[in-house]
């Protein structure tokens, strides 16, 4: 049985390390008001522990907390917690970003792809209403070629490295075409490769990357194109890194049930199983010493 306390002072530890440069020494965002006694630091490390522990629930995690309510001292309560959390969304994807650097610091090969991500049933897309907070952030119906399915929510876009990490993510209306993400953060990846499927298939696009930005994006060819020839073995191998990403995030963090009702809860939602993950292959490399090939078996980190 994962041990919540020690887990949650490993993690509160490395929190306050990586974000030394926006917290106090209490570990609260400066902001004007009175000072909380369950710093922003622990909020954070709180919810990267649930994650990591695979508590998909809140309210369960609070039902667990109730067991170790002495050795949490000054414990908000879970409306509060949520809402924290919401609003420390800035410092978490900081964490990340400095977390997942460390992880493919010097790397340049990369690997694109999406998931769906459907917010309800099928049979319900017209009658939901959350998310509907702006028109940006509204969902719609998107088709997923992998599964032969139609469905309502949104698309999750990924970059890794070859070893599993993701560098970056976003999240787009599920009718979005996919190489449009690519556009968003192509000036972070000048001369590094990338690989993608057919669904970033667009000679144009992929003309404009390189010439631009010096991006060189592979993806398989079409069978009925001219000139076809298959993609390399060892390029197949590396794009199924972030497939396993996202079979992770689908069966061990649970990215597939929604209990948000609003689009920024979504937001964080999806931002701290990510960060979560992202630590978990930290910690593998950093504290178990594993190799690169084994940095994506994250289930069984913690104790």
């Amino acid at each position: 049985m994962y041990n919540l306390t020690e887990n949650f002072n490993k993690i509160l530890v490395i929190v306050n390390e990586k974000l030394s440069n926006h917290l106090n020494s209490e570990g609260n965002v400066n902001r004007r008001g009175p000072k909380p006694k369950f710093s922003d630091a622990q909020v954070i490390a709180l919810n990267l522990t649930a994650e990591c522990l695979m508590l998909d629930s809140e309210n369960y995690l609070f039902k667990k907390m109730k067991k170790h309510k002495n050795q949490f001292v000054n414990l908000i309560d879970r409306s509060n917690f949520n809402r924290r959390k919401k609003n420390l969304f800035k410092y978490m994807e900081i964490m990340r970003k400095h977390l997942a650097q460390s992880l493919s610091e010097g790397e340049d090969t990369f690997v694109v792809d999406s998931m769906p991500l459907a917010i309800c049933k099928f049979s319900r897309a017209k009658r939901i209403k959350i998310c509907k907070e702006t028109y940006e952030s509204i969902p719609d119906y998107g088709f997923c070629a992998a599964q032969n399915t139609t469905y309502y929510g949104y698309k999750l876009h990924g970059l890794t490295s070859v070893n599993g990490v993701i560098t970056d993510f976003d999240l787009s209306k599920a009718s979005a075409a996919d190489i449009h993400f690519l556009n968003d953060i192509k000036e972070k990846y000048t001369g590094c490769l990338i690989l993608g499927d057919k669904a970033y298939l667009s000679d144009p696009r992929q003309t404009s990357l390189f010439e631009e930005n010096r991006l060189l994006l592979k993806t398989p060819m079409r069978a009925n194109q001219k000139d076809y020839v298959k993609q390399p073995a060892v390029f197949r191998k590396v794009r199924k890194r972030i497939e396993t990403f996202f079979s992770q995030l689908y069966d061990q963090f649970k990215i597939n049930r929604n209990y948000a009702k609003s689009f920024s809860g979504l937001a964080t939602r999806i931002l701290s199983k990510i960060t979560g993950y992202t630590l978990l292959q930290f910690l593998n490399k950093f504290e178990l010493k594993v190799d690169n090939s084994e940095l994506c078996k994250v289930k069984h980190v913690l104790i």
